[in-house]
């Protein structure tokens, strides 16, 4: 009787993973817009975002500078509450799982990048100008676009821009934003999630918790690499503000390019590490320039108002946690290239 009832829940689990796993259909998708597909909307311009992804912060903060409102549909990653972004609902809207997706007449732009540029490009009469028109000036503002952009897989390719460089250092914000998501919630990851790395690393993490990440030598080996990269990638940048004269990246007119970078800044913030890079005397010319970014509305209306609980307790968590372990600390901010 045990075994045909152990068997019939077998089969009963099985029958629902495999009929959800194809409900849950994922593949990548190009960047830019897809005229031919077509999103419920209400609005011209819709944002399914979420409040600590990267990516969903750039969106946001060239949205607020170009003046342009849009209806906000807030999507969830299991760092601040639930695998939202891998459920049906979602892949509708982007087949590729991940956030941010900009939705203009109901057909999505996907990609960030992509997405500020489509925007500077359709922005209501009288917005700010984001793109330079002079062709050296517009090669110089996507070079540095691309200096701050996460594309592809940073575990495979490695931090080859700052973009690519800051997951690896939120690896100690997200084992702190853990301790607010129960281990159930994680599970949904590891069953349908089309990388089960991630889900892996997030069971690892919730599993070990903050106090112990140091002693997870493969994952503070990514953190280090990534630190090290973020160093030399903040020295390219106080070298381009000197060389332009500043107030912006490309000198008096603010683009795309500081929108980037924007948002590079304040998740070093969050993670509790700028001071490893702009304290004291070190690069003060981007010390200066992340002061007149914090003054910008968009910052406080694209960032500043969208935070999240779990983001901002993990920052919290992650300060305290560094003060009761030095160890822990100078694992995460004590060595310098």
């Amino acid at each position: 009787m045990i075994k045909t009832i152990l068997l019939f829940v077998l089969v009963s689990f099985f029958s629902w993973w495999f009929f959800e796993n194809r409900r849950r259909k994922r593949h990548p998708v190009q960047g830019g817009i897809a005229q031919h597909i077509e999103i419920p909307h209400e609005r011209e311009f819709e944002l399914y975002h979420n409040a600590l992804s990267l990516c969903s912060m750039k969106t946001r903060v060239c949205l607020a500078e170009l003046g342009i409102e849009y209806r906000s549909h807030p999507v969830d990653l299991i760092e601040t509450g639930c695998y939202e972004n891998i459920r049906p609902s979602f892949l509708r809207v982007n087949p590729a799982g991940t956030v941010p997706v900009l939705i203009h007449n109901g057909h999505p732009v996907y990609e960030s990048d992509e997405q500020i540029l489509y925007a500077a490009s359709h922005a209501p009469k009288g917005a700010s100008v984001l793109i330079p028109t002079d062709s050296d000036e517009l090669q110089a503002m996507k070079l540095w676009m691309g200096k701050a952009s996460l594309k592809g897989d940073p575990i495979e390719v490695g931090p080859i821009s700052a973009g690519m460089a800051v997951p690896g250092l939120t690896i100690p914000l997200f084992s702190s934003m853990l301790a607010d998501i129960p281990l159930w919630k994680i599970l949904e990851g590891l069953l349908f999630h089309f990388d089960k790395r991630r889900p892996s690393v997030f069971t690892l993490l919730k599993l070990l918790g903050l106090d112990r990440l140091n002693n997870i030598s493969p994952v503070m080996k990514i953190h280090r690499q990534s630190r090290i990269k973020m160093f030399r990638y903040l020295n390219e940048l106080e070298q381009q503000l000197r060389d332009s004269g500043g107030p912006w990246i490309l000198g008096s007119q603010f683009s795309l390019a500081d929108v980037s970078w924007l948002v590079i800044l304040e998740r070093l913030l969050q993670a509790d590490s700028l001071q490893i890079y702009l304290g004291g005397d070190q690069r003060v010319k981007t010390a200066q320039y992340w002061e007149r970014l914090k003054l910008r509305p968009s910052y406080t209306g694209a960032i500043l108002n969208q935070q999240h609980h779990t983001v901002t307790r993990g920052t919290s968590r992650l300060i305290k946690a560094k003060e009761r372990s030095t160890q822990l600390g100078f694992a995460l901010d004590g060595e310098k290239p």
